[in-house]
């Protein structure tokens, strides 16, 4: 019974720091148990796994796919090995979340993602069902954590505000689809029309110190067309990127973390700018560019990034 509540700790330690290190969070159809039991058998996990309860399940599935997740929960959080579990559950607005709420909230996860948001009032309408929850199953207040998705302009208006309206939030999510449902504008594949939303995310995202997450690839047999959307993303300052299958997880971990030659030129902008320093000089030519204290602080940042991705 100790070890068992030992391990529980060591995992839950271990969960909190890699919420700072999410590159791919991989969607489970929450009304599947196939699927449930297909994602715990991966050989290859991602960082974290989302059982989810909102558009993926039919209106008329929701009861039954809450039930079955809360059921699966210990078998998908044993399956991680310290990774993140965190259901999707549905919005304020659609009269089924406080439900979801009491039925994924326990001792297994470590946070929900919550489909929708608009303003930070929503938040306060996630934290309340939380807290309830929270205090009714002994488990502490606050533990549980929030990932938004924030997918229409209300939402895109309201970002920076909503980034800031909880310290249960860690990460926030954009969400592609429901964003040019609402803007009614066609989706491309390249996504130029979200390019301002994406800009407004990330950007409120850093200013409140928290990760923002970009939508998954659907086109997910195209590991060369996702490369290049996650590479976009990561230019634009997201962290990571939820996906819809298995198969994409690989190319998301290895797009969002450092490549060889950025971990190569770090060392390179770290060792010369330093040797300058010495020297009395605030900047260096280093490959022909001119490298001063932002970009060596940058430097040192991805190489503390590279290393915690490798542990």
């Amino acid at each position: 019974e100790y070890m068992g509540a030992f391990e529980n700790i060591h995992s839950n330690l271990m969960a909190l720091s890699r919420w700072s290190t999410i590159r791919s969070l991989l969607f489970v159809p929450g009304n599947s148990k196939k699927m449930i039991d297909k994602a715990c058998a991966l050989a290859l996990k991602p960082d974290a796994i989302i059982p989810d309860l909102e558009d993926s399940v039919p209106d008329t599935e929701k009861e039954s796919a809450r039930y079955l997740v809360r059921d699966s929960l210990t078998a998908i959080q044993a399956s991680m090995k310290g990774g993140l579990v965190i259901p999707r559950v549905n919005s304020p607005q659609s009269g089924w979340m406080e439900n979801d709420i009491e039925s994924v909230v326990t001792a297994n996860i470590h946070g929900i993602s919550v489909g929708k948001i608009g303003c930070a009032k929503d938040i306060s309408l996630v934290e309340d069902a939380l807290s309830e929850v929270e205090n009714k199953k002994g488990l502490p207040l606050g533990s549980v954590k929030i990932i938004p998705w924030i997918e229409t302009a209300s939402g895109i208006m309201n970002a920076f505000q909503i980034c800031q309206s909880s310290p249960r939030i860690k990460a926030v999510a954009f969400g592609l689809d429901d964003y040019t449902n609402d803007m009614e504008i066609p989706r491309s594949i390249d996504g130029a029309e979200t390019e301002y939303a994406k800009n407004t995310i990330a950007i409120a995202a850093r200013a409140s110190g928290v990760l923002a997450l970009d939508s998954p690839w659907v086109k997910f047999n195209d590991i060369e067309g996702l490369q290049r959307d996650c590479l976009r993303a990561k230019q634009l300052g997201f962290k990571g990127k939820f996906s819809i299958h298995p198969s994409n997880v690989e190319m998301i971990n290895l797009s969002f973390a450092p490549s060889p030659a950025e971990v190569e030129h770090a060392e390179k902008v770290i060792k010369m700018f330093e040797e300058a320093m010495k020297s009395g000089r605030g900047s260096v030519s280093v490959d022909g560019v001119m490298v001063d204290r932002p970009v060596y602080r940058r430097a040192l940042k991805l190489l503390e990034l590279h290393s915690a991705y490798k542990q």
